[in-house]
This record gives structure tokens, C-alpha cells and sequence, in this order.
């Protein structure tokens, strides 16, 4: 008797790109498309409706981006694996997914081989990472490193401060007032983050630095 094959949600904004993959997977007897999305929203939504074994996750998507969208899904169904398969290969990037959940990492330049193996594999509960993304995390270790990379190593010290406490929604004026600032010197600070994070406002510097875990506990205990 064969086994039943995987179910597998495509979940990314690029029609070209997910018609290909689903394309590619659909050729395969031992796994089923059960479904697509385009959106962060509707990769949680079908996700949770359709219950499929592995959702295959992009990034970078509107509303919803995929990290936002693996925490979601991996907490209010943790038997789902998430394999984000994505062009970023930045440390940011491949730890947040970790955080947010996700059992494997692929870039999309990686063969069909490459991919279908790492589905089979967050299907079965083993963590994944492509070649360059493995490289990556073993020469991290061997150097030493007892965690990941301090996140936008480029903002300085009080930056990073700002931002912490942006992260978590608080104002020009409560930010100036808890760091004993003026107003002033915490506006030229957020316009120094949005640079260095390559931003244009301060819904997507809260995006990006919750993503890289800042603000999260204090923004969650409210």
C-alpha cells in the first residue's frame, strides 16, 4: 500500500515563481498542492483550513509578511512544519525564522531536488537549512559564538535603545522622557535607524525590529 502523499501549501506573492513550484510539485507522485496563497493573511488562513503537512513560506509578502505569518500558523498549529524558502540569506533574516517557528530554510536559487528533500524533511519533524545557509550556521558555532549575531550591528548603542523602545509602539515624547532625552535627539535617532535600516517609516522599522525579537516581551506583556 502506498503511503499517502505529502500536502503541501504554496505560500508566496511571485505568480511566476509559485506557479512554477507548485508546478513542480504537483509532477510528484509522493506530493499533493493542496493549496495556494499570495498573501501572509492567506497563507494563515488556508493554512489553518486546510491543515496541509508542510507550508512552503516566502518572506517578503504584502500585509502580512512570512515570519509574522510561521509564528502564526506554527502557534495555533504546531504539527505544521514551515519551510521558508526565500532569497534572503541574511542572519537577520534566517534567525527570525527560526524564532517565528520554521523548521527549514531554503533559498530559491536551490534545485527541486534540494527543495523536495528539505519538504520531506520538515515533514518528518527534522530541522533543515540548505547548503550556504548550513555553512553559515556552522561557521557561526565554530567561531565561537554562543548566539546569533546582535541584530543591525550598524546602529550604535543608543540606537539601538530607540529602537527597542520603538518596537514596542511608544512615542517621540514617552522615548525622550524614559531615555532622559529631548524630543529632538529622538527624532534624530529614529531618522539615523530608518537609514541604516533601509525604511521609509516607522510602521516598517517596528516590522523589522520585531522580526529580529526587539520590543517583543514588553510589547506583549500589554
Amino acid at each position: 500500500m502506498n503511503p499517502e502523499p505529502l500536502r503541501v501549501l504554496v505560500a508566496d506573492d511571485h505568480p511566476l515563481f509559485r506557479d512554477g513550484l507548485r508546478s513542480a510539485l504537483a509532477s510528484l507522485d509522493h506530493i499533493e498542492v493542496v493549496g495556494e496563497a499570495a498573501t501572509g493573511d492567506a497563507a494563515i488562513d488556508q493554512a489553518l483550513k486546510l491543515q496541509p503537512d508542510v507550508v512552503v513560506m516566502d518572506l517578503q509578502m504584502p500585509a502580512v509578511n512570512g515570519i509574522e505569518a510561521t509564528r502564526k500558523i506554527v502557534d495555533a498549529s504546531p504539527h505544521i512544519g514551515v519551510l521558508v524558502l526565500t532569497m534572503f540569506d541574511d542572519d537577520d533574516s534566517v534567525f527570525a525564522a527560526m524564532r517565528a517557528g520554521a523548521r527549514g530554510y531554503a533559498l530559491k536559487g536551490s534545485g527541486q531536488d534540494e527543495i523536495v528533500r528539505a519538504i520531506h524533511a520538515v515533514a518528518a519533524g527534522e530541522a533543515i537549512f540548505g547548503p550556504a545557509i548550513a555553512q553559515r550556521l556552522i561557521d557561526l558555532f565554530a567561531s565561537g559564538s554562543s548566539g546569533p549575531p546582535p541584530a543591525f550591528p550598524d546602529l550604535t548603542q543608543r540606537e539601538r535603545e530607540v529602537l527597542e523602545l520603538i518596537a514596542t509602539g511608544e512615542s517621540n515624547q514617552l522615548i525622550a522622557r524614559r531615555l532622559f532625552l529631548s524630543e529632538k535627539t529622538i527624532r534624530n535617532n529614529a531618522s539615523n535607524i530608518f537609514t541604516k535600516l533601509q525604511v521609509a517609516d516607522r510602521a516598517q522599522a517596528i516590522v523589522r525590529a520585531r522580526e529580529a525579537g526587539l520590543g517583543r516581551t514588553r510589547h506583549d506583556q500589554r
